[in-house]
């Protein structure tokens, strides 16, 4: 051993997988111009012989100088020169590559800006990549761990021995990597840390995996991103029109895992592929434009409902493999439908094999919990100002919408992010730099995320849940505003709940919750969410919240729904609210189909597709709806009868509609209602539509105005108001 160049010191740390700058003991390293030492270890292997590696000849027996597997010897080539090596393990040999003969593959370029917080695509070199490299074959592996003393490669490849491939640490910006030569899709794989203090970790999955196994099982996945062939792309030349501010957007709000299960199987999940068969032709006949997916990210725990994930680079494993991912969103925009999915920077969970604690220390999280831990959800929070973590989030974000096509994020608790006392008491947070409760990192965060992702997709749709006041959340990030294209309108929901969830004779005292919503309606660019969070945790579903006799409950949802289609801003509908599912939803089992036998829910359902067609046909009810021009009470201090009276006006034609809601039980005939011009003016939607198992009363299919001054206005309409029901009036001169 003493004629070698290798320190006893430096063997004995291999050994024990302590070393922290491997390459400058394992591979090939120079003695002279043809004479390169080669060193190699090789738990549990017997002999190890360096082969030509175009003959793949023996040059050289290597000496074994340690029995842990620790061989050494000196071959006639050059430092350049390519080698095999021949392990036998008692009965059994194999011709390998050294995969410490390979240099490093990561570019200044990407370790710069990445350490910068700036790096668009930091998931092209970081993760697990198929590539070639000195023409082989293999995976390239890339990890951030900068505090680390050793990160390994484990699979089954190597029988989950972390001795086996640990990595090169680029300094200084503590990314790890390592290419496995003849590695190929589908292998299975984790990383395997010892913290600064040369603790070992529990196997950690890789933060940008692009795949993973089918949970509980927990490890990363080699996925090949690159075979899948789009046929998209007469989609993505139109785009724009389904995401402009001036276009209808329906939303379906989908979660994969209940939407429809196969019972018959073991009550299993249907496939991303059968999703595509099913769910997509269902939402095109039911109008709506576009489908947002609950978190696909792969998640560990199914109450989560994949608000808590682990592999935010992965879509779930659960319903298939990423191409068939792929897939499915390329047979939506075929179908014309746009594809939004939720998206979740705001915390992560605190399971061993996540980000929590990734390298020993609080890396992806901040160290105190007054700062890094959710209360709420019992979850870590991400240090947005920490670059490598900013940028580990816009990189992911960008990631969804450019290698898989995703027209647009609903970002998922964005109050829980701005705000440093999100559900805290006090003594319970820290304030910011300037005594304030603002988190001013994820501030900054979201408003560079937003500014990123219009630059490099403008007809991308960024949503913003954020159930406080903030002001500007959907205003350009120049005027002050944190740069959202459109934020969920949480005020409208909870109060028009409030208010339909009354009975009747109650309501004319909450006449306010109704209205209030017209007074800051055109603060922001607003969808009009009834989602998931309003049918779970005992709030029962819509349909139970609405008061009265069975007749009364569907009679008000219709009227209910009628009148958020009408109302300003676009829609969202949770599945199962479009055909009014009984009961609340339970993401263990399927929707409740067999509901649509009876004729109160289809009912229901046939309004839903009605109000899509009528709300994507008719340009009133979209093209303004984030303009106050584009909206007019009629009448809206009627609480007596509580009756409310509008009208939506286009912004590219003179065509209009009157919209009129009586939300009492009762039948208001020859009800007056003022309109600024003469002409017919016909019922294009009826609540009380037999069609939609109501009682077919209303008005013959339209109305003339009277030449009869009302509220102000020279004609009017004298009208005949179902009870419990919403009637639009299309104005057609």
């Amino acid at each position: 051993m003493l004629s070698y160049s290798v320190k006893h010191e430096d063997i004995q740390q291999i050994i024990n997988a302590r070393h922290q700058d491997i390459f400058s003991v394992l591979g090939p390293h120079p003695i002279c111009d043809n004479q390169t030492e080669i060193r190699v270890f090789l738990p549990r292997a017997e002999r190890v012989e360096v082969l030509d590696y175009n003959s793949k000849k023996p040059l050289v027996n290597l000496a074994k100088v340690d029995d842990a597997g620790f061989f050494i010897g000196i071959a006639r080539i050059g430092l350049e020169s390519k080698y095999f090596l021949r392990v036998t393990y008692g009965d059994f040999s194999e011709i390998i590559e050294d995969p410490y003969r390979f240099g490093p593959a990561i570019g200044e370029d990407d370790l710069y800006l990445f350490g910068e917080g700036t790096h668009e695509a930091a998931y092209k070199f970081l993760g697990a990549h198929l590539v070639t490299q000195d023409g082989v074959s293999g995976c390239r592996f890339a990890v951030w761990a900068p505090n680390a003393m050793r990160v390994s490669i484990v699979g089954d490849f190597n029988y989950w021995d972390g001795r086996k491939h640990m990595m090169r640490k680029h300094f200084p910006s503590g990314v790890w990597e390592l290419f496995i030569p003849e590695l190929g899709p589908g292998q299975l794989y984790k990383y395997e840390l010892l913290d600064a203090a040369g603790h070992l970790l529990p196997h950690k999955a890789d933060p940008y995996g692009f795949y993973a196994q089918v949970p509980p099982e927990q490890a990363s996945c080699i996925a090949d991103l690159s075979v899948y062939q789009w046929n998209d792309q007469d989609w993505r030349d139109r785009q724009v029109k389904f995401t402009s501010v001036d276009r209808p957007i329906s939303i379906y709000e989908v979660h994969f895992g209940s939407w429809r299960r196969v019972v018959e199987e073991k009550n299993r999940y249907l496939s991303y592929r059968e999703l595509a068969r099913d769910l997509i032709p269902y939402a095109k006949e039911m109008g709506f434009t576009h489908l947002q997916l609950m978190p696909i990210s792969e998640y560990p725990f199914d109450g989560s409902w994949g608000y808590q994930p682990i592999g935010v680079y992965a879509p779930t494993s659960r319903f298939g493999t990423p191409d068939d991912f792929k897939y499915f969103i390329d047979q939506c925009h075929q179908a014309d439908l746009a594809v939004l999915i939720d998206w979740v920077p705001g915390h992560f969970p605190t399971d061993a094999h996540g980000l929590g604690r990734f390298d020993g220390t609080p890396l992806y999280e901040h160290q105190d919990d007054r700062q890094g831990f959710h209360p709420d959800w019992n979850t870590y929070i991400f240090n947005y100002g920490r670059r490598e973590v900013a940028n580990y989030l816009m990189a992911n974000a960008l990631f969804w919408l450019d290698e898989y096509h995703i027209d647009g994020l609903r970002v998922d608790a964005v109050a829980s992010m701005l705000y440093l006392d999100y559900s805290r008491d006090d003594g319970e947070w820290i304030p910011n730099r300037f005594g304030g409760r603002e988190n001013l990192e994820a501030i900054d965060f979201l408003r560079v995320l937003n500014e990123r992702i219009y630059k490099n997709f403008p007809t991308a749709m960024m949503v913003a849940e954020e159930s406080t006041a903030w002001p500007g959340v959907s205003r350009p990030t120049y005027q002050g505003g944190l740069g959202f294209g459109y934020k969920w309108n949480m005020g409208w929901m909870n109060d028009s709940l409030e208010y339909i969830s009354k009975e009747a004779v109650y309501r004319q005292y909450h006449h306010n919750d109704m209205t209030f919503s017209l007074l800051y309606a055109f603060s922001e660019n607003f969808i009009l969410p009834l989602s998931h969070d309003e049918v779970v945790h005992g709030k029962g579903s819509i349909l139970a919240r609405m008061p009265g006799d069975a007749w009364q409950k569907f009679a008000n949802l219709r009227a209910y729904y009628a009148y958020m289609w009408c109302h300003p801003g676009k829609k969202l509908l949770f599945m199962g609210n479009e055909f009014a599912q009984g009961p609340e939803w339970d993401y263990l089992n399927s929707l409740c189909w067999h509901q649509l036998d009876l004729g109160q829910h289809e009912g229901v359902q046939n309004l839903v597709r009605e109000l899509n067609f009528l709300y994507r046909e008719t340009p009133a009810l979209h093209e303004m709806d984030a303009q106050a021009e584009g909206f007019e009470w009629i009448e809206a201090d009627d609480r007596h009868n509580s009756v409310f009276s509008f009208s939506r006006h286009a912004n590219t034609s003179e065509s209009f509609v009157v919209v009129i809601s009586n939300f009492t039980p009762v039948e208001r005939n020859s009800y007056r209602i003022g309109v600024e011009k003469e002409g017919f003016y016909r019922e294009v939607l009826n609540t009380d539509s037999e069609h939609f198992a109501g009682g077919n009363k209303g008005n013959g299919g339209g109305v003339n105005a009277e030449q009869q001054p009302w509220q102000h206005r020279e004609f009017s309409l004298c009208v005949d108001l179902p009870a419990l029901s919403t009637i639009v009036f299309l104005h057609e001169g």
